[in-house]
């Protein structure tokens, strides 16, 4: 399967920490190396990268690790594939236009039996399960709401559509617009809040430590949502199965 990583902040933060030990389950510490990809909303743009090769040795990704991209919200991907060849186009996340906006998607887990009927304006560009599922939600999204709605009316539909989708079989997922971001989990995701005051973090993937204190201020607050645990020495809460989240400026809302 594949491995999530998203994160919501308060004010643009880069990733850079969080990433490096994210990379390095792309084929040294685990087997996701069919692919990877990342995507960061930056002021009302999207900056998306993706490479078909593993992300432990891809030189857009050490770009990634180098550069200091800073977005209040920031979503990617490792790719273990079990729908798709490894190609480009079936690397997430994923981009689809809705209301104006861009919406970012990423996914693990392997669908079956789900391919819905799609309308012109949303359709795959590649041949994952993945990408058709992302279609049919933002086609369900369009039909369901005449205009952007609040967080709370997206975190409700968003709950119903993943119902629906949950069933035929692993379902975890990472999805935002730019202004939130929600995270839906029926086997493995967790999170974990960072606010002041900020302490030491330990990556658990490679031998690398920051000290956040050193690089925040007391205004500050950052979620992290992940398929497992980044670090040795931070909390990390456990999604329950089915459960759907919502984070806006660094925080878990209540939808």
């Amino acid at each position: 399967m594949c491995q999530l990583l998203g994160m919501n902040c308060n004010t643009p933060t880069d990733i850079t920490f969080s990433f490096t030990g994210f990379a390095q389950r792309a084929g040294n510490t685990d087997h996701h190396s069919d692919g990877w990809g990342i995507a960061f909303f930056e002021e009302g743009g999207l900056r998306h990268l993706v490479d078909h090769r593993p992300a432990s040795d891809s030189p857009v990704a050490d770009l990634v690790r180098r550069y200091p991209i800073k977005s209040r919200n920031v979503i990617s991907h490792i790719r273990k594939a079990t729908q798709g060849q490894v190609l480009l186009q079936n690397c997430h996340p994923f981009v689809r236009e809705l209301w104006g906006k861009n919406w970012v998607f990423a996914h693990n887990g392997d669908l079956k039996d789900f391919r819905p009927r799609l309308h012109a304006h949303f359709r795959p560009v590649g041949d994952t399960d993945s990408e058709h599922a992302f279609c049919w939600i933002m086609q369900e999204l369009w039909k369901s709401h005449a205009n952007t709605p609040s967080v709370a009316e997206l975190s409700h539909t968003l709950r119903e559509l993943a119902a629906q989708i949950a069933p035929h079989g692993t379902f975890n997922f990472l999805l935002s617009n730019g202004q939130a971001l929600w995270a839906h989990a029926n086997t493995h995701l967790c999170y974990t809040e960072r606010a002041h005051p900020f302490a030491q973090a330990q990556l658990q993937d490679e031998d690398l430590s920051i000290d956040f204190a050193q690089h925040t201020t007391p205004q500050d607050r950052v979620a992290i949502v992940v398929t497992a645990p980044l670090t040795t020495n931070e909390v990390w809460t456990s999604f329950q199965p089915g459960e759907l989240m919502a984070f806006v400026d660094g925080c878990r809302v209540a939808v």
